[in-house]
């Protein structure tokens, strides 16, 4: 994973926490609540360019391109690593701060090396041949040092070495030594995928160059032995030689794909960043797609929904292929009321992205929300449509239940009640969800066996 210049890995594989820096130690229990509380962000528009960016390198890693999932944290720092088998995990910093969609893919080309070399996997052999006790106050030391390194304090970063010093030295500088032999090997298998799929490693090299440069005076204290990344002047030297010889060394990003990503930008610039920070990347004069489209989304936030219309029409009919123009007027609308007025412009992102699951929910929460049975049958088949890809969640068990209501079907409806508390965790009101439902289906069927399996779950200790 990258970091602020400094990788962790052995923290993120024995600790269970996916971040890229820690000020202080966490305990095994905090580590997995930090892990089950991560900002985790679902957007169509953003999780489609990231599929964009990393199919053709999944191919050429010769991995299948559904079998990886790439999550994005709404975190502010420059981070994307690899946890949990083979799942991809990418700040929205890293997207937010990258200048070109190729800095972005070099980074996820890097990350695609750990899952096809079985990183993860060997990290966990070489954890569990090192002594348990060595192994525990290397993780402490490296996770003071990580906070005194992101905080700038010196003190600190000498505390942790400190630390480390105290564990058996031996196995502290094997695991390490082989941790770094992992980030080079990534880094080669980088410049081959990139290779195969006709990309520049410049992107990658330059955003590895900006934060070593970022960071060139807190490292400049701390033994190159502690860090399980190599030197970043060092990595960046011996990945330039090797990518310059690259015939695609120079090769661009195609105008179409840097709009892609200038909108994505322009989309959380909107979301997290709010209206002043929109104002500060995208003053008044720049009349630009993504400029207009951050100012949209940010207006529409702030309840202001007559001018972010105004300013969605026109990219609508500006770039009307564009599904993700369409959905944002949708939920601009439904999130004001309007959800009559939403069904259009949803249905209109639906055309243009029909298997989508998030688009999907959005369009079964609108045709619910005008009340209407027709739209609600309408509705159903979508939601089911979107658990296939999406998976079962309380939320839209929420939404069938209401769907199941509006038509009449009770039965039904309290079935989907039972099934999203039982999901959200409240078994009472599963059980009596269930119940209830059960009373109203004939022995065995598929609804008296779901209701069934609910009571099984519910009352389960």
């Amino acid at each position: 994973m990258l970091g602020t210049g400094l990788i962790f890995r052995a923290i993120a594989r024995f600790m269970a926490v996916l971040t890229a820096v820690m000020s202080v130690a966490l305990t095994a229990a905090q580590a997995q609540d930090a892990a089950r509380s991560m900002p985790l962000i679902r957007d169509a528009e953003i999780e489609g360019l990231l599929r964009l960016y990393t199919r053709p390198i999944f191919k050429a890693a010769g991995i299948n391109p559904s079998a990886v999932k790439v999550y994005v944290i709404s975190d502010r720092r420059i981070n994307a690593f690899v946890a949990g088998g083979q799942r991809i995990f990418i700040n929205t910093g890293l997207l937010l701060q990258s200048d070109t969609p190729n800095e972005v893919i070099g980074v996820l080309a890097h990350e695609t090396g750990h899952i096809a070399g079985g990183h993860l996997a060997r990290m966990g052999v070489e954890i569990d041949s090192a002594n348990y006790t060595s192994i525990i106050g290397m993780l402490l030391g490296l996770a003071a040092i990580a906070g005194g390194v992101a905080a700038g304090n010196a003190e600190v970063a000498q505390a942790g070495q400190g630390i480390m010093m105290g564990t058996k030295g031996l196995a502290q500088r094997n695991f390490l030594t082989y941790a770094r032999g992992m980030e080079a090997s990534a880094d080669q298998a980088a410049l081959k995928y990139l290779n195969a799929t006709h990309q520049s490693a410049k992107g990658m090299i330059t955003l590895f160059d900006t934060l070593a440069r970022e960071n060139l005076v807190a490292l400049a204290d701390v033994d190159p032995y502690v860090l399980s990344h190599p030197m970043p002047v060092d990595r960046i030297h011996n990945l330039e030689l090797a990518a310059e010889k690259s015939p695609y060394w120079n090769t661009k990003d195609p105008p179409a794909l840097i709009l892609r990503h200038q909108l994505v930008q322009a989309k959380l610039t909107g979301y997290i960043g709010g209206a002043q920070a929109v104002m500060q990347k995208y003053p008044s004069a720049d009349q630009s797609m993504p400029a207009r489209y951050a100012r949209a989304i940010a207006m529409f936030r702030k309840g202001d929904i007559r001018n972010a219309l105004t300013i969605i029409d026109g990219l609508t009919a500006e770039l009307p292929e564009n599904p993700y123009f369409w959905e944002l007027k949708g939920q601009a609308l439904l999130e004001n009321g309007r959800a009559a007025e939403a069904v259009a412009p949803v249905q209109k992102a639906l055309t243009l992205l029909p298997n989508n699951g998030l688009i999907q929910i959005l369009a079964a929460q609108a045709y619910i929300d005008t009340d209407k049975p027709d739209n609600a049958k309408a509705a159903i088949k979508l939601l089911k449509q979107a658990q296939r890809s999406e998976g079962e969640t309380p939320e839209t068990y929420m939404l069938l239940a209401r769907a199941y209501a509006q038509t009449g079907d009770i039965p039904r409806a309290e079935l989907a009640t039972a099934q999203s508390a039982l999901l959200r965790g409240d078994k009472k009101l599963a059980m009596e969800k269930a119940r209830s439902a059960q009373s109203q289906f004939k022995m065995g069927t598929p609804e008296w066996i779901r209701a069934n399996d609910v009571l099984t779950f519910a009352g389960h200790k």
